[in-house]
């Protein structure tokens, strides 16, 4: 058999005929890869307050697994370590790279890992493009280096597909599931040469998976153009967590609605039918006349605990207990998420985990 880093490396093989595949977000993890918040224009006139409850989501995660940093300089390491020490966080599990960014959303400018147990390397990853969702925030050049600066880091092989993806944008069962929105994947911001079918052959491709399926649009105020990470998570290999908004008046109501309804009419991999646990939503949280993409499903889960975006609300507790009963053996915890969201995502958008295997 060729050489796996000259088959990715010449776009010869797919990772999907080499057997590397997408593992679940709940299956073991190596560790939790993130990028320094530093961009001021992702949290104008706020920035300075996120560091608190972003500095407690990598104490807790780091009690399970090790957590990956991607910094500028040795400036911005000393201030990412002041925030970390005044938190607490056990310093033995974090390592530090020099890897610069534009900004801080490393679900979607990270890599995406993939894992084949039974090859002689058994991790690669794909660095898909990245354009800051359809070209909204430019620069973004560095941001798109990143899986390359990672992968060489590693010593494991990447594959370019050439099109742009979001890590935000699929969620995996791990058995051969993928699920997606229209609303992001098939706008013309992203990949305009490419229609639905072309689309999925790239998720199969290059994600290992086998079976695609489609909600419809995003909530509110999310400038990503409908994540799923906002509105529909795997929990375990047959069961979603979808938000839903009961206020009849609210403009999220009718978008969740239909996208339950479609959940209710899909099917797995194996024909099985989705079991769905319904999730609230908090009320709006508005920020300089702005609704923001609050919402409870852009969690992070890690080994041994999963952190839940919380946000003042009447909600935080009810949902909080529903993620407790999907996650039986790992600590469900909420961390105070009203001003993060403020730079349109929260603890999910921020991180990108690495399987292990």
């Amino acid at each position: 058999m060729k050489d796996i880093f000259e088959l990715a490396k010449t776009g010869a093989a797919t990772p999907a005929e080499l057997g590397y595949y997408f593992p679940a977000e709940f299956a073991p993890q190596e560790s939790m890869w993130l990028s320094w918040p530093h961009k001021e224009e992702s949290w104008p006139g706020k920035i300075e307050t996120i560091y608190a409850p972003y500095s407690q989501f990598i104490k807790e995660v780091a009690k399970g697994q090790k957590v990956n940093i991607n910094v500028a300089n040795e400036a911005m390491k000393a201030f990412a370590l002041g925030h970390l020490e005044k938190a607490g966080v056990d310093l033995s599990k974090v390592q530090f790279h020099f890897f610069p960014t534009n900004d801080a959303w490393c679900r979607d400018h990270g890599p995406a890992f993939l894992i084949n147990p039974n090859s002689d390397v058994k991790k690669a990853l794909v660095k898909w493009d990245y354009n800051a969702w359809g070209n909204k925030y430019p620069p973004h050049d560095l941001d798109n280096q990143i899986p390359i600066r990672i992968a060489e880091h590693l010593g494991i092989p990447y594959f370019k597909p050439g099109i742009v993806m979001e890590g935000g944008s699929v969620e995996f069962n791990g058995k051969g599931t993928l699920l997606t929105s229209t609303a992001c994947l098939l706008n013309e911001n992203r990949n305009p040469h490419l229609n639905q079918a072309q689309i999925e052959k790239y998720l199969c491709d290059y994600y290992g998976v086998n079976h695609i399926l489609w909600v419809g649009d995003g909530i509110i105020g999310d400038d990503t153009d409908g994540h799923i990470d906002d509105i529909t998570r795997f929990v375990n290999e047959d069961t979603v967590v979808t938000v839903i908004e009961e206020n009849k008046s609210d403009e999220n109501h009718e978008i969740l609605a239909e996208n339950l309804g479609i959940l209710k009419n899909m099917r797995l991999e194996n024909g099985k039918q989705l079991n769905i646990v319904e999730l609230p939503m908090p009320s709006p949280v508005i920020w300089e006349d702005q609704r923001l993409p609050a919402s409870y499903a852009n969690f992070y889960i890690g080994n041994k605990v999963v952190v839940v975006p919380t946000f003042r609300d009447k909600n935080d507790q009810k949902a909080l207990d529903i993620l407790t009963g999907c996650f039986p053996g790992r600590r469900v915890i909420g961390i105070d998420s009203t001003d993060i969201i403020w730079g349109l995502g929260s603890f999910h958008c921020l991180s990108q985990q690495e399987p292990a295997v």
